[in-house]
């Protein structure tokens, strides 16, 4: 066994290598950036080199760096996870040049499978079916879309490179074509450093099934089954499963030899996945699948793989990167269970899945015999915007699809996070959604059912809720009045002088409530008896807010269902008076970058035109009119960082 390793990545997957690494007695490296000094993955390892700032480019992206730590801390191997550099065949030539064992496929296989458009060639040449597209080099718009047009809309546009739904695009007609394919390229020229793309026919049904395959260096090659990712949310991965629900044994033998193929046709060895798109209309058969790429890397999604078969994939790809044999053949492998992996991310459902920063004020998970949590953070950690915002991966494993499912919704239940919004409450309702349990499922899924998720604006009216929060915070002003030094400044409740009045009084507090500005009062009934009233509903400082809730130092999160309602006190210092009209105010939806501006002061727009595309967590969102009329100012300028809530230009609306 190799005696140390260096793990070129951060958070969950930095943690869980840590953990297989320390439990075979290697030595664990961690490196990381200005902005993870603090983070646990950190902490967890036997040594830690700081590499860079926050940005991955300068960091966890730089090549050079890495190798001078690894070099540094005497590294036998280094493990690159999965993101950033894990598909870079110049980084496995890297390690290779300065004697360090590279914990992945040789760069050979890295660059054949790691250009969709060669990789699809390739496999083809071997008797694997592909997806019906244009897979060249020639990438100039007009070409392109004719390409599509000759295809047949719908089509999709995928970046030649990388993957993890970057760079990736639907298009229905062709009028949407060359904005689609402009965003495609910008999302994958800052991605994977690369452009280009492909266009390929969009299959109608489509299933997302994997193959986990496993080859050493010996010539052996087996398949760990399948996995289907088909829940997606812009072509990225929600829930995933193993094994794949309504899988037939003989398509489950054909996806696996033509996964063991495609490994073998680039000399494979170590760890990968063959992805497959399946026409699901007639549900899943063996005539009626399509290889889309190869990931030459670990997935997200391997514990569900760990949890049907038992095997510890990262144990496995330290073995063969040290030269061992496979210790079994494919008849030794068998199907245990089924498991059901959720990735909990710092997003929020109702405002578009945007991204969401801040510190995790509360963090706790539920514990179980068959439930596991891969999570690279810890309450009281920050979630900043400059990389991936999962929380963590919550998995479940049952002998039934069903009960790994009412197991895996039982513990997002009783999941807590306070702080950034989440999607917890969201993945719940997609373990219990009845269609997602019974019947047909493709990846339109979550698409077609985002009212029945709660994946839109929610009402949030509870003043009951609001006045149980408030009378927290009265609770705890009148602990820290208790102590309030002569001449500090007193408690908001404390206005008007309004505890010490005889006789009863109402004291008018004002509140944040989500952002909105509520008013409250604490009503005095002249005999020591005080209650927090909002709108109509009441409470007493000594009762709780109905719901489970976390104190803060600026309010108090109050968490039901998955969701959090935050309550706080105003600031009327915080008004922005020069801009009090909302009404045509473009703000940026989250931290993040400008990546391009469409327009200019004294332009005219409509509702729902596209004015600027802001960059934040490896994606793109669009930013579009909120009314008719016209651009009366632009602050924001491609390239800007830009902090949420920040005004980016100014629509005047149209005066009918």
């Amino acid at each position: 066994m190799l005696e140390s390793v260096l793990i070129a990545n951060r958070g969950e997957i930095a943690c869980r290598i840590i953990r297989t690494a320390r439990r075979l007695g290697m030595r664990t490296i961690a490196v990381y950036s200005e902005a993870d000094a603090n983070a646990l993955f950190v902490e967890m390892a036997d040594e830690a080199h700081l590499i860079g700032p926050a940005a991955a480019r300068e960091s966890y992206l730089d090549i050079g760096r890495i190798i001078e730590a690894a070099k540094a801390s005497g590294a036998a191997c280094i493990h690159p996870g999965y993101g950033f550099l894990s598909e870079k065949p110049d980084f496995a030539d890297a390690c290779a040049a300065n004697g360090i064992v590279f914990v992945g496929p040789p760069a050979s296989a890295i660059r054949a499978m790691g250009l969709k458009d060669a990789a699809k060639a390739l496999v083809a040449g071997a008797g694997v079916p592909v997806v019906p597209g244009y897979h060249g080099a020639k990438q100039e718009p007009e070409f392109l879309r004719q390409k599509a047009y000759e295809i047949g809309y719908p089509v999709l546009i995928k970046a030649v490179a990388g993957g993890g739904g970057k760079g990736m695009k639907r298009v229905d007609k062709a009028a949407e074509f060359d904005a689609s394919l402009a965003s495609a390229q910008r999302e994958a020229s800052s991605a994977f450093g690369d452009p280009r793309v492909l266009v390929e026919k969009y299959v109608l049904s489509p299933r997302h099934v994997e193959i986990q395959v496993f080859a050493d260096g010996h010539g052996n090659v087996v398949h760990l089954f399948e996995r289907d990712c088909s829940l997606q949310r812009r072509h990225q991965k929600v829930i995933e499963e193993a094994p794949a629900p309504g899988m037939l044994p003989e398509m489950r033998a054909a996806m696996g030899r033509a996964a063991v193929e495609a490994a073998r046709a680039v000399g494979y060895v170590g760890a990968g996945t063959v992805e497959f798109i399946a026409d699901g209309r007639e549900g899943l058969r063996p005539d009626r699948f399509f290889f889309m790429e190869m990931n030459t890397r670990l997935q997200v999604e391997h514990p569900v793989t760990e949890a049907i078969t038992g095997l510890d994939l990262v144990e496995l790809q330290f073995r063969v990167a040290a030269g061992e044999r496979l210790p079994f053949t494919q008849d030794d492998l068998s199907i245990g269970g089924h498991a059901v992996e959720a990735r909990l991310y710092a997003e929020d459902p109702e405002r578009g899945f945007l991204p969401s920063t801040g510190r995790l004020h509360a963090l706790r998970f539920p514990a179980g015999e068959r439930l596991r949590v891969d999570t690279g953070v810890r309450q009281g950690d920050e979630v900043t915007p400059f990389y991936d915002p999962m929380i963590a991966k919550v998995i479940a494993h049952g002998a039934t699809r069903d009960e790994a499912l009412d197991a895996l919704s039982a513990a997002l239940g009783k999941t807590v996070v306070a702080g950034p919004r989440t999607n917890v409450a969201f993945l719940k309702a997609l373990c219990d959604a009845s269609e997602f349990r019974t019947g047909p499922f493709d990846t339109g899924f979550i698409d077609r059912n985002l009212d029945a998720l709660g994946a839109v604006p929610q009402a949030r009216d509870d003043r009951a809720v609001e006045a149980g929060a408030a009378a927290l915070l009265a609770r705890e002003d009148e602990r820290l009045e208790s102590r309030r030094r002569p001449g500090e400044p007193l408690s908001p409740w404390d206005a008007g002088d309004g505890f010490r009045l005889v006789g009863g009084a109402s004291v008018g507090v004002p509140l944040v409530v989500d952002g909105e500005r509520v008013d409250a009062s604490l009503v005095l009934d002249g005999h020591g008896g005080r209650t927090v009233r909002v709108g109509t509903a009441e409470a007493s400082p000594g009762m709780d807010a109905g719901a489970e809730t976390i104190m803060t130092p600026t309010g108090v999160y109050v968490l039901r269902g998955g969701r959090q309602t935050f309550v706080g006190f105003h600031d009327p210092f915080a008004v922005d008076l020069e801009h009090m009209d909302e009404g045509g105010t473009v703000k940026a939806p989250m931290h993040g970058k400008v990546v391009a501006v469409f327009v200019a002061a004294g332009d005219r727009v409509e509702k729902g035109q596209r004015l600027a595309v802001v960059e934040a967590m490896k994606m793109e969102h669009v930013l579009t009119a909120p009314v008719n009329g016209e651009i009366a100012d632009v602050t924001a300028e491609p390239g800007a960082q830009v902090a949420e809530g920040a005004r980016l230009m100014v629509v005047k609306p149209d005066e009918a």
